[in-house]
């Protein structure tokens, strides 16, 4: 294997390790609120199951990853990659902070704008990602539908409670 295809998978699995990060740090705040404090509140009536949850976050945070890869690759150098990955880490953020507001603070009404923030922020980052590679943005097409969902849920819960 060439130094150059060595150094390409090493990117790869450093991006999507960092996604999957933010999803660890989110999920310390969720595990101990979803056996106590989530279960008792009142919640939407399409609310999936919470085994759902696990497994499409782990997905998702793959596929943000290579989104991330795709992007990355296309040089550090260049103004519009930079920023592009600045607005990538910015709403990466603010998918942990979320976590922490919504299930770590028992923040309901917080929880529910950081959630709005999160989702301009996801579509200022497909729209910049789309300009660079195009398969980068329709990565994070599948994020954004689940963020929707979730910005429901949360704006549901909030009401029901």
């Amino acid at each position: 294997m060439e130094g150059s295809d060595f150094m390409n998978w090493w990117k790869l699995i450093a991006s999507i390790l960092l996604c999957q990060l933010a999803g660890i740090i989110g999920s310390l705040a969720t595990f101990s609120s979803i056996t106590g404090w989530y279960l008792a509140l009142n919640k939407p009536f399409f609310t999936p199951p919470n085994w759902v949850f696990g497994p499409v976050w782990i997905t998702l945070y793959t596929l943000m990853g290579i989104a991330l890869y795709l992007v990355w690759m296309q040089g550090l150098k260049k103004k519009k990659v930079k920023q592009a990955l600045q607005i990538f880490g910015l709403q990466l953020i603010l998918n942990s902070l979320w976590s922490i507001v919504f299930f770590g603070m028992h923040g309901l009404a917080a929880g529910l704008f950081v959630i709005v923030i999160l989702w301009l922020a996801i579509l200022w980052t497909i729209i910049r990602f789309w300009k660079i590679d195009k398969r980068a943005g329709w990565l994070l097409v599948p994020y954004i539908l689940w963020v929707t969902i979730a910005t429901a849920l949360n704006a549901g819960v909030w009401l029901l409670n």
